[in-house]
């Protein structure tokens, strides 16, 4: 009789797990949305942004996971954008500064086209997968707004390329992909916090110039404060399209059932911004929300690299290993004890490809130290892009504003000229550091500060720790870190 009991209850375990097994295995799969803004630092109404109205992305940051301490590993559009498809620093997954954009399917690339040499040149390595390739793996029906940015384009294939993101270009999308029966995926790319901004001399703004906080960095004039007051305008922007977007996803019964995130592709393009290593130009609004998400704030440290693994485990997909980046499933859900980062990186190469003779940058943050580290800055050169400083086209109104009023104001003067060097004469350290605690503007240098020196040797190591696990190619630091000059 015993025997019989264990046998049954043996079998009804069984029979339980099995059942445990199919309803996990059938479990429908999350749809994805993820709202990529450009050129958006981490300014938010919630965020504190003085100035600022951001009542859609609050609104979703509020009912999920925000990051206070988000990070791009790359702080230019293309860079960054491989960083999150692969889930590696670009200087293992083949692309370095921009390259071109070509935003259609590759069948109607031209001959011409993809022999352009930018393209040919820089583009993720063949033999990495990237989140496009294992979402469609994972049986997702994909889209992307407005462009792709990447290459080659074979390795991201969507199913829809589709125009600049409004509300009804979303529900064009989701009424083709629920017909199909599959999850999906849609990068609702948004370019509106992108320069040029909403240009206050032809277009009523309501961000008032008087009222906003300027960076320490940058000179208090009318003129640039009329430059941040538009870059703020052109978020409020966005803002209107991350309302469209949520409207037409609660509208389609598919939010209880649809992870939503919402992040910043790099910094704005004002110095320290865009294409440098600094706060302004790394730091990213990041939030995440939907079901078995919980809501609240997190200062747990953050990259791009992280949102492939966890997208893939949040899709209930294979997370291959290897990876740059970690799943933030365990920060998402309040798990106890939940993995975290100690540190997040980030690199600049300024000639593009590896190898090359450019000047070579990379960061490393714990969360209130900075270290930034230099190579190849004998003959101090800078990829600087263009709208960082062009007028004509791209409404730079503070780089030229900043030369203006030099005398005036020379600390900003400096930091302009660390931007471009080469026309402005600027100085760059090999080896810099910051407490963003105490300075979160990054302008007192404690390279050579005594008291700082134990964090900036430790910081330092796990540098040299992380380039050699990463396999980086173009830099060697030293076994000490070098002295900075006076």
């Amino acid at each position: 009789m015993n025997h019989l009991l264990r046998v049954l209850t043996a079998g009804c375990l069984l029979l339980a797990l099995t059942v445990v097994q199919a309803t996990t295995a059938a479990a429908p799969r999350p749809n994805i949305l993820f709202i990529l803004t450009e050129d958006q630092g981490a300014h938010l109404g919630c965020l504190g942004t003085t100035g600022l109205q951001t009542p859609h992305m609050d609104g979703l940051a509020r009912s999920g996971v925000l990051f206070r301490n988000a990070f791009v590993a790359y702080p230019v559009c293309s860079a960054s954008k491989a960083c999150f498809y692969t889930a590696l620093h670009n200087h293992r997954n083949g692309i370095l500064n921009n390259t071109v954009n070509y935003h259609k399917p590759t069948a109607e690339l031209t001959p011409a086209q993809r022999r352009f040499p930018l393209y040919v040149r820089n583009r993720i390595d063949a033999d990495i997968p990237t989140l496009t390739e294992r979402l469609k793996a994972a049986g997702y029906y994909q889209g992307v707004t407005h462009k792709l940015h990447v290459a080659p384009v074979e390795k991201f294939p969507y199913d829809e390329f589709l125009p600049n993101p409004t509300g009804q270009v979303m529900k064009g999308f989701l009424e083709r992909a629920t017909a199909t029966g599959r999850p999906w995926f849609l990068l609702y790319n948004i370019p509106d916090t992108h320069r040029p901004y909403p240009n206050s001399d032809k277009v009523k703004i309501r961000v008032q110039p008087g009222e906003v906080k300027l960076p320490a960095f940058l000179p208090d004039t009318p003129v640039v404060r009329k430059d941040w007051a538009e870059y703020l305008a052109g978020i409020e922007r966005a803002d209107v399209l991350v309302g469209q977007a949520l409207e037409v996803l609660r509208a389609s019964g598919q939010q209880e059932r649809t992870i939503v995130v919402f992040m910043g592709d790099h910094g704005p393009t004002f110095q320290h911004g865009k294409m440098t290593p600094y706060d302004l130009g790394l730091r990213v609004p990041l939030a995440f929300a939907g079901p078995g998400i919980r809501a609240g704030t997190t200062h747990a440290l953050a990259s791009e690299l992280d949102l492939m693994p966890t997208l893939l485990d949040l899709a209930g997909a294979a997370v291959p290993p290897g990876l740059h980046g970690i799943s933030l499933r365990g920060v998402l859900e309040g798990r106890p004890g939940a993995k975290e980062r100690n540190f997040v990186f980030a690199e600049i190469s300024h000639r593009g490809n590896l190898p090359n003779d450019g000047m070579q940058e990379r960061a490393i943050f714990d969360g209130r130290w900075k270290l930034i580290y230099r190579e190849k800055t004998e003959s101090p050169w800078r990829q600087v892009q263009a709208d960082s400083k062009e007028w004509p086209k791209w409404g730079n109104r503070t780089y030229a504003e900043t030369v203006r009023v030099k005398d005036r104001f020379p600390e900003a003067f400096r930091v302009l000229a660390g931007l471009d060097p080469q026309n402005l004469g600027g100085k760059i350290s090999a080896l810099e550091f910051y407490d963003l605690q105490t300075d979160p503007d990054e302008l007192h240098d404690l390279a050579r500060n005594a008291e700082a020196r134990p964090h900036r040797d430790r910081l330092y190591a796990a540098l040299r720790q992380w380039v050699r696990d990463t396999a980086d190619p173009a830099v060697q630091p030293p076994s000490t870190s070098p002295e900075p000059e006076p």
